[in-house]
């Protein structure tokens, strides 16, 4: 017998269109209006679709599964760096106004905004301004003491301790065959910029203005902490915070000029949630790096790692620090981390009620590609990048090559396999994804702890003007029972499982299971 939800699942993935074969296929019509979902999508474009048979993913590739993402219920796409670089990732810069040509061309990119667009999908770029490449003309100039350029990047004087650790662990201090040495708080071949010199600021915020006058919607904004956050010694140093945070302000101020509504949102991987907590006077978010490990760690565990006492923390705290608005940028892992059914040692179970947790927060969760598929991968970096798994044999029409599989995903880890499978995880994140545009509290909602239920259960209330809701997934293999609060919470608006039953006063909650009352 066929469960409503089995039913209704079955449903929506017949209606769901499937991958779209080529680059050519025909675009739908201008998006209709519809409740948001807030949820982007984390893209590499090298290895997301390929358009031309070289191997290689490009931005008309992107445009080719714009409808793809769409079917997935995204509202925004993040496309790590797309400008030109020499190595194969883009976070070393060679120029901040042009199109990598392994990607395709500017006309390329502005096809891909107007098409995302007409879909309602908004469009983000890595913006990786803390440092250029090496092989960066500035930095070539910089060399030069007579050079105008000299004085955007930093350099040793005699007095320097070229011994120094950076901020990131290595060296900071890296040397030039004529003996000179720049800082660079990553590696050598990503020289950092100086923003005590004004020409640096006024060139950045003219970067930023010149992408959002193409039309792109915001910027991911890579090592936003590390600006000035230099030195192993800097972790915890006040004056290099503020200095941070005053330069990001006038980043936002200068570019709001060619967009008041574009949205910054900063990478700070600082692992204690108080860390993060300034930065939203600045930015508009910043990645939840110590949400991320608590909501896997807790779906590993099976129990509940204090998730809803430490989100009504930062969600009083972000608050209170961006005046009163609330904006959260949470996730499970991005391309510098391991995959995340690779941390949950591959525990399809745990890969669900993890995303069930990321995806029943307020804020804007971010997906990482091919994890609402299971894909896995561990360290070294480019393991954690491979090509995107649209076809059961692993080869077919716009399969990107540049790199191998390492994970041992099967055929069943794969576009093809899942999308018309109603119990697939695909559909499971579609689902999911569903919810939100549903109930406008998953999206705005203040977020307030709810801590009556057993540790195997973590909970959650969220209150906005069209009603209260309260979160609960159980974590465990073994069904839940839990108490409600009285003449609180009686209707059922969302269940992930059969057999989710209110009655009596009580939720009857299977394993694994996810349910939304009001």
């Amino acid at each position: 017998m066929k469960t409503p939800l089995h039913l209704a699942l079955m449903l929506s993935a017949a209606m769901l269109l499937p991958a779209a074969p080529a680059p050519a296929a025909t675009p739908p019509a201008a998006a209709t209006a519809q409740a948001p979902s807030d949820v982007y999508y984390e893209i590499f474009v090298r290895s997301w679709y390929d358009s031309d048979g070289d191997g290689t993913g490009d931005l008309n590739g992107v445009t080719a599964k714009l409808d793809y993402l769409k079917s997935l219920g995204v509202d925004g796409i993040w496309l790590m760096p797309i400008n030109p670089s020499p190595s194969y990732h883009g976070y070393d810069i060679t120029d901040y106004e042009a199109i990598n040509p392994q990607y395709g061309t500017m006309a390329d990119f502005e096809r891909l905004l107007r098409e995302a667009h007409r879909r309602g999908i908004k469009v983000v770029m890595d913006l990786v301004i803390n440092h250029t490449s090496d092989e960066s003309p500035w930095f070539k100039a910089a060399q030069d003491p007579h050079s105008p350029y000299r004085h955007w990047y930093e350099w040793a004087t005699p007095a320097t301790d070229l011994k120094a650790i950076s901020a990131t662990g290595g060296p900071l201090w890296h040397a030039l065959p004529d003996g000179d040495h720049y800082l660079g708080v990553f590696v050598a071949q990503m020289p950092d910029l100086d923003y005590d010199t004004p020409a640096v600021r006024a060139e950045m915020i003219k970067v930023g203005r010149y992408w959002l006058d193409k039309g792109v919607d915001g910027f991911r904004l890579d090592a936003a902490q590390h600006v000035y956050d230099d030195r192993e010694t800097d972790a915890d140093n006040p004056v290099a915070l503020q200095k941070n945070l005053a330069w990001w302000r006038e980043f936002h101020q200068g570019i709001d000029v060619s967009n008041p509504h574009a949205w910054l949102v900063g990478e700070v991987a600082r692992q204690n949630p108080d860390d993060l907590t300034p930065w939203m006077g600045a930015l508009d978010a910043v990645f939840n790096f110590p949400l991320a490990t608590r909501l896997v760690d807790s779906a590993k565990e099976e129990r509940d790692r204090d998730i809803g006492a430490t989100l009504e923390r930062m969600d009083a705290a972000y608050r209170a620090a961006a005046h009163g608005r609330f904006d959260d940028a949470p996730f499970l892992s991005n391309h510098d981390q391991e995959r995340v059914m690779s941390q949950l040692d591959g525990n399809s179970e745990h890969m669900r009620t993890a995303a069930a947790m990321l995806l029943t927060l307020p804020g804007h969760p971010f997906i990482y590609y091919g994890e609402e598929l299971g894909m896995g991968g561990e360290k070294p970096d480019p393991q954690l990048r491979e090509p995107m798994r649209w076809y059961r044999a692993g080869k077919g029409p716009g399969e990107t090559t540049w790199e191998g599989w390492s994970a041992g995903d099967g055929p069943a880890v794969t576009v093809e396999a899942q999308q018309a499978d109603p119990a697939s995880l695909l559909n499971w994140y579609r689902m999911l994804i569903q919810w939100r545009r549903d109930i406008p509290a998953l999206r705005d909602g203040m977020l307030r702890n709810w801590r009556d239920a057993d540790l195997q259960v973590a909970a959650w209330e969220l209150d906005d003007p069209h009603g209260d809701v309260l979160v609960l997934h159980n974590l465990s293999g073994k069904p839940q029972t839990v108490k409600l609060p009285a003449q609180r919470f009686r209707k059922l608006l969302k269940h992930s499982r059969p057999d989710t039953i209110v009655a009596n006063g009580q939720l009857a909650l299977p394993a694994y299971g996810s349910a939304i009352l009001q």
